[in-house]
């Protein structure tokens, strides 16, 4: 593999190898076509093609000297499948795609900031039932760093959380969600996944919207003086409730975002299988069983540092936090997001209160 003058960064072998997962699972219905928008020195091209068994590639990278180092690297794939070179910015290539009713199963938007401008017509660039996998480099926007870029980009608030990762996705799958809708169509998110510098998302988009789709996009809500979170949908927004302050401060809400499930568990478990046949690293199977061991039910989510600080008791370890509010009637998770996160549906004062009844350590 040359590198030449193409974007590459080793590190990013886990979300490659979710790639090629998600590309494999969709190549067993059938013949596979690839987009690869942003394809550096084509090491994911080479892959999808090698690896995950598509039947056309396409590689486009908008800077015209990568083009050789393209050339060079994916040639091992001529005679094998179908194989096409651009250099166009993905603005060009994508309304290119659809003055021609030109569709593919998966299309990888590996993007340098945020993809915004480009989500709608990636999105149509995406069969039915096919997937658009999608990366985001913008970290300070939707983590509440810089409000006046997310609502430029985001067309959101976005207010500073304790679960910044899942912030930031669960706005970057609103985005997503809205520009679907706006063009008849519906999503299925199927895995979300960070390392605190890019924040990627697949989807699967359908032909229309699911029934009350419509309810999953909300705000959320974070009071920094208790810690107690809310969860509104858009479609059925009311006043807050009042939080556990005795003169509480106004609450940090954010949105409008994704407020439902953030992976699909069938997808997983058929991403887990194929990860257990080879051709992927060990963080991308560490990705994969924390999210399918995460309930995701619900968009509230808190660090375990921030229990045992508004615990009055000291709090117990995060497994067993978790066991203790299910056998309470709550469901509760570990977060597959970010790490040491407690996800659960319980008032924010029973969590405390199982906490303080805890073994005085700490798992993060």
């Amino acid at each position: 593999m040359r590198l030449g003058e193409g974007f590459f960064r080793a590190d990013s072998r886990p979300a490659r190898d979710l790639g090629v997962l998600l590309a494999r699972r969709l190549a067993g219905q059938g013949p596979l076509e690839v987009l690869d928008l942003m394809a550096g020195c084509g090491v994911r091209s080479l892959r999808y093609g090698l690896e995950a068994g598509a039947a056309a590639v396409w590689a486009n990278d908008a800077d015209s000297e990568r083009l050789p180092v393209l050339r060079t690297n994916l040639e091992p794939l001529r005679g094998r499948l179908a194989l096409r070179l651009s250099a166009l910015t993905a603005q060009k290539l994508l309304a290119a795609c659809l003055l021609r009713d030109q569709r593919f199963d998966l299309v990888d938007l590996d993007a340098f900031g945020c993809p915004g401008a480009l989500v709608p017509r990636a999105l149509e660039a995406v069969r039915f039932g096919g997937v658009l996998y999608l990366a985001s480099t913008d970290g300070r926007s939707p983590t509440g760093h810089d409000r006046t870029a997310a609502l430029r980009s985001l067309g959101a608030a976005a207010r500073a959380h304790p679960a910044s990762w899942e912030l930031a996705l669960r706005l970057q799958l609103g985005v997503l969600a809205r520009s679907a809708w706006s063009l008849g169509r519906g999503l299925r998110p199927l895995l979300n996944v960070s390392d605190g510098r890019t924040f990627r998302t697949a989807v699967q988009v359908l032909r229309s919207p699911g029934v009350l789709e419509e309810d999953q996009l909300g705000l959320l809500a974070h009071c920094h003086g208790c810690g107690d979170q809310q969860v509104q949908s858009l479609r059925r927004l009311r006043r807050w409730q009042p939080c556990g302050c005795a003169a509480p401060p106004p609450l940090a809400v954010s949105g409008p975002l994704w407020i439902g499930p953030l992976q699909d568990p069938a997808w997983l478990e058929g991403l887990i299988h194929l990860a257990a046949e080879g051709h992927v690293g060990e963080q991308a199977r560490r990705w994969l069983s924390g999210l399918a061991a995460d309930s995701a039910d619900g968009a509230r989510v808190w660090p375990m540092a921030e229990i045992a600080r508004r615990s009055p008791g000291g709090t117990v370890r995060l497994r067993r936090l978790v066991e203790r509010l299910r056998l309470a009637g709550w469901s509760a998770s570990a977060s597959g997001v970010m790490p040491g996160q407690l996800r659960s549906s319980a008032p924010w004062q029973q969590v405390l209160e199982l906490a303080a009844a805890g073994d005085g350590t700490l798992d993060r």
